[in-house]
């Protein structure tokens, strides 16, 4: 029999659906038979599992709305805010029924889901496309247009070609793909969750490289957004290489 601690550490692990079931399955017969293998906080988290499986269900509304018409693609960006860094776009394509639990808005998760999500994505999805713009392209043409450009780029690095683009609020120009916006869609949508995750992950481990890079402004924290040490920073050591000129000149 395995020991409790043991037991814990399998469930705390568990992402996707075929995995939650396969747990259940495995301890459901000794259950039966009297055998008290999981803890009252193993048995909450299969309630919970289930719930997490009705939320997901939720949103897969609009990939089941379109998903007769082909691939659908979600696409989210992240980075339009911050002082400092590039902007980053993510365009993720997920097999219809994705068994992936827990995506969402990608704010509302801890950095440890994210990156258990990032690893999952990219295993399970049909294909993801990155593309990103440069502080440097933010500052010559506007962060909303740096975005467009970047978002064009994450659907053109596409292995597969959508049908569908479920976009997180915005309506991308220059794309001839259908296009349906959705307000606050990295919560109603599990493909715009996905991309807002792998966009987040994606940017995040860049800046903490540029923590490395350019130390005193803590990237790592931050990730370049005006927190009050990194503004402080600004009016003490003035700007770095990848600050945003544009963004900062409040600030200096």
């Amino acid at each position: 029999m395995k020991a409790i601690s043991e037991i814990t550490k399998e469930y705390k692990s568990l992402t996707t659906v075929p995995e939650w079931e396969q747990f259940i399955d495995a301890y459901s017969s000794d259950e039966r038979e009297g055998v008290c293998k999981l803890t009252v906080k193993a048995r909450k988290s299969i309630g919970d599992y289930r719930a997490e499986v009705a939320r997901t269900e939720a949103m897969k509304f609009y990939e089941r709305q379109y998903e007769d018409l082909g691939f659908i693609c979600g696409i989210d960006e992240v980075g339009r805010g911050p002082l400092a860094g590039p902007v980053y776009a993510a365009a993720v394509v997920l097999p219809k029924d994705s068994p992936i639990l827990y995506l969402n808005d990608s704010k509302k998760l801890t950095a440890k889901k994210r990156e258990e999500l990032y690893d999952i994505i990219l295993k399970e999805a049909v294909s993801v496309g990155i593309g990103f713009r440069s502080h440097e392209r933010i500052d010559e043409i506007n962060i909303l247009q740096a975005t467009f450009e970047a978002m064009r780029d994450a659907v053109s690095n596409l292995s597969v070609k959508p049908a569908v683009l479920l976009n997180d609020a915005v309506t991308i120009p220059g794309i001839s793909i259908k296009q349906v916006p959705i307000i606050k869609g990295d919560a109603k949508s599990v493909s715009i969750a996905a991309a807002s995750i792998v966009a987040k992950v994606t940017r995040d481990r860049l800046m903490e490289e540029y923590d490395q890079k350019y130390p005193g402004y803590d990237f790592a924290s931050n990730k370049g957004y005006g927190s009050e040490s990194h503004i402080k920073a600004l009016k003490e050591i003035g700007p770095c290489e990848i600050h945003r000129r544009t963004f900062i000149k409040n600030f200096i």
